[in-house]
């Protein structure tokens, strides 16, 4: 069945600008329909995976050193999130990741909550060696990894987008391909090329795991897009315009989550043409 906010939405979301400049992944990316393998936080691991049905995207969720490197070698793509980690995470990460880059697949790195952490700061610094496609992070996330802050206030951020710029240059010379910094304005930025996406709402950051959903939305776009600073602002983009429609309709955080997840699919539904619409 067809949702109907699309309908009522399409005119306003096809005429946007921003949008526009990342339709052809998000179209891609609802036309494959790709399989992302999400290694995730425990605690948001509802709304990544309902988030990327929503978008368009299949999940498929195991961490375990006996199961995650197996699994992975059917996926498009892999997200790694470090949030929570586990021991079975801990042990299942590393050899999953050299799974992924032995067989050419596409794989984002979200180093949640790194810093102040004795296992997973070392361990995002390790895995930055394994040229992840993008690495997304908030900015006190993106300083630490190289070395360059303490870190945040567990998955706060405690510095601003634009304090972490340098040290985002410094992941890409280290690592390649594309660094998206999430902040009152995000930034997204590669080797050479630099956008700055001043939308999305305070909503966004009310609800657990909104983060870790874009980080897996990212995943999603690379596995149908190779350029990875467009498959980035496309899936930063994305999130940040429907977390806009959902904020006007929804009443709290509670509502906003599932709004959320439909504005999703309906962003997706007006760039696809699938709501229906004739323009």
């Amino acid at each position: 069945m067809t949702s109907s906010c699309p309908t009522r939405l399409g005119p306003e979301l096809a005429r946007d600008s921003d949008l526009a400049a990342v339709a052809p992944v998000i179209r891609a990316m609802r036309e494959r329909a790709p399989l992302v393998h999400c290694i995730t936080a425990t605690v948001s691991m509802g709304i990544v995976a309902d988030g990327l049905l929503a978008a368009g995207a299949r999940p498929m969720m195991t961490e375990t050193l006996a199961e995650a490197p197996v699994v992975t070698t059917v996926a498009d793509a892999l997200a790694v999130n470090l949030g929570t980690l586990s021991t079975d995470a801990m042990e299942g990460i590393p050899a999953t990741v050299e799974v992924a880059v032995r067989d050419g697949r596409p794989w984002v790195l979200d180093p949640t909550a790194i810093g102040l952490a004795p296992v997973r700061t070392p361990l995002a610094r390790r895995l930055l060696d394994a040229y992840p496609e993008v690495v997304r992070g908030n900015a006190s996330e993106v300083l630490a990894l190289v070395g360059a802050g303490a870190g945040g206030r567990g998955a706060d951020s405690v510095s601003a987008v634009e304090a972490a710029e340098d040290a985002a240059r410094e992941v890409v010379r280290r690592a390649g391909g594309a660094v998206a910094v999430s902040g009152q304005t995000d930034l997204v930025l590669d080797a050479g090329r630099r956008a700055l996406v001043a939308r999305g709402t305070s909503q966004l950051t009310r609800v657990t795991g909104t983060g870790c959903l874009l980080g897996a939305l990212t995943a999603a776009c690379c596995a149908v897009e190779v350029d990875s600073f467009r498959a980035a602002l496309a899936a930063t983009t994305w999130l940040n315009v429907a977390g806009e429609l959902a904020a006007g309709r929804a009443a709290g955080p509670g509502s906003f989550r599932v709004e959320l997840l439909d504005a999703l699919d309906a962003v997706g539904a007006v760039l696809d043409g699938s709501d229906g619409v004739v323009r």
